[in-house]
Parts: C-alpha cells; sequence; structure tokens
C-alpha cells in the first residue's frame, strides 16, 4: 500500500517518462529512487521521494522544453525568476499540490521530483576527481548557506552552515550562486566522457562512476509502472551505497525530509 505522497509521486513519474518518450530526452532513476526499483519493484516503503538524472544535453533541452508550466506541471530550473528558488538543480511540481519543507529560505511549492544533470567530466578518475572538486567547493557552500540546522546532524556540519549564513547577502547572493553552479558544471561537462557524475548529488565524490554503468537505459517494474534505470544498476548501486540489497536497520528506515506544510490537493500558488 502507497501512501498518499507516494501515489501522488508515482503519477508524476509516469507523467515524466511519457513526456521523456514523447520528446525523445534520455532518462536514468537515479540513487533510492533505483534501489526502490531493483529491491522493492517500486518505493523504499519510508521513501517519500523520486530521483531522476539526465544526461546534460537533453538535460538543457528539457529546461527550454519547459519554458512555460505543461498541463499542472510545472518545471523549475536555477535560472528561474524566482528568488527563493536557490537550487543548483532541477525540480518538477505538480502545480496541484503544496509543499513546503523547513529550510533557511522558504520555498512553498507542489510535490517535486528531483532531476538532475548528468555530467561527463573526465576520460580517466583522476581527471574526474578533479573536475568533481573544481563543482563540489561551489556546492557545498551553496548547500550551507541555504539549508536550516538540523537536529540530529553532525556538530560540525551545523556549525559550518551557521558560519556561512554570517556572511552577507550583499557580499554573497545565494541565486547567483545557484546559476553559477549549473555554468560551471555545464563548462566541465563532455558528452564523450567516460566518467560520468551527479554532481549535485548527495553522496559527492561517490556519485563519479563509468559511462558504462549508465549505458543504455532500461525498463525496470516500478509499483504498477516502468521507468529508467541504469543498464548496469547493480554496479552503479554498489559504487554508491555498497551492500544496497541489504535492508538498513530499523531505526534508519525513515525519511529525511521535514515536511512543514503539505497539501496533495490544494494548488501552491492560492
Amino acid at each position: 500500500m502507497l501512501n498518499p505522497i507516494q501515489e501522488k509521486l508515482l503519477d508524476m513519474l509516469l507523467w515524466f517518462h511519457n513526456y521523456c518518450m514523447d520528446n525523445h530526452i534520455t532518462y536514468y532513476a537515479a540513487g533510492g529512487t533505483v534501489i526502490g526499483a531493483a529491491r522493492h519493484n517500486g518505493f523504499i516503503p519510508w521513501d517519500d521521494d523520486i530521483d531522476i538524472v539526465v544526461p546534460r544535453r537533453d538535460y538543457n533541452r528539457l529546461i527550454k522544453l519547459f519554458s512555460e508550466k505543461v498541463g499542472h506541471y510545472y518545471l523549475e530550473s536555477p535560472y528561474s525568476e524566482n528568488k527563493d528558488f536557490l537550487y543548483s538543480y532541477t525540480k518538477l511540481y505538480d502545480t496541484n499540490t503544496t509543499l513546503m519543507e523547513r529550510g533557511n529560505i522558504e520555498c512553498k511549492r507542489g510535490v517535486y521530483i528531483d532531476i538532475f544533470p548528468l555530467d561527463g567530466i573526465g576520460t580517466t578518475y583522476d581527471e574526474a576527481i578533479k573536475n568533481f572538486k573544481k563543482v563540489d567547493m561551489v556546492n557545498m557552500f551553496l548547500r550551507t548557506r541555504t539549508c536550516a540546522i538540523r537536529k540530529g546532524r553532525r556538530w560540525y556540519k551545523n556549525l559550518s552552515i551557521l558560519l556561512s549564513k554570517c556572511i552577507p547577502s550583499v557580499l554573497v547572493d545565494n541565486k547567483k550562486l545557484s546559476i553559477q553552479l549549473d555554468y560551471l558544471a555545464n563548462s566541465i561537462n563532455n558528452d564523450q566522457a567516460d566518467y560520468v557524475a551527479n554532481l549535485m548529488g548527495s553522496y559527492r565524490e561517490k556519485e563519479i562512476v563509468k559511462r558504462e554503468l549508465f549505458g543504455k537505459p532500461v525498463l525496470h517494474q516500478f509499483e504498477n509502472i516502468s521507468i529508467f534505470i541504469p543498464e548496469r544498476y547493480d554496479e552503479y548501486l554498489s559504487k554508491i551505497y555498497g551492500e544496497w540489497k541489504k535492508l538498513p536497520p530499523i531505526e534508519k528506515r525513515k525519511t529525511y525530509h521535514d515536511f512543514v506544510v503539505m497539501d496533495l490537493n490544494k494548488p501552491y500558488v492560492q
């Protein structure tokens, strides 16, 4: 049995899959969404999000295609004029819903799918690491500037968040920083590189994998639909998560999202 937000996300995922098929856009499920598909044939039971990666060339084209709302879906990117959107990647929103997470800046939108660019970053692993570090330094700084201090997080991470917020906005514009971050990743991208990465991913350098692991997208069951996942998903997941087939301890089977407002039947523009 799916919970209400999972049902909404599944509807969005099916719509996005069909949209990509119609517009010849390559995509792969990523991260925990691939674990869910491979281990549970659907959502990780306690999960409440969907992660997608799109190769950079198609990712840029996707943003251009979504210059306006399509039906009741809206794709927002760092280039949005909304100053409260401070992410360095895109989010697909269901505009018929309302959702707000706890954060440094209130950003009221709808239920969403995270869509990240997949960038080619090196012909060797050493080159990939070098390029990764160029982006990661800026990415971590933006994250500390925009996320909220959270109970249970390691003290030094909360301290770095607190210290970064001491830098006034007249010196560091978070909106400009999010755009610069995407521009930097885009400038590094090489569509022929042997190593690729989701440079905005939570697992940082672990996200660097050989392009061949993504390979040709393969259809896999996800609840009652089929979605594309990496061709060599076992190797991909093992690189990032280690023993991904093994269930985590019960105390870790929980979501890390902190929703302060959620209404699945109210448009966030109201």
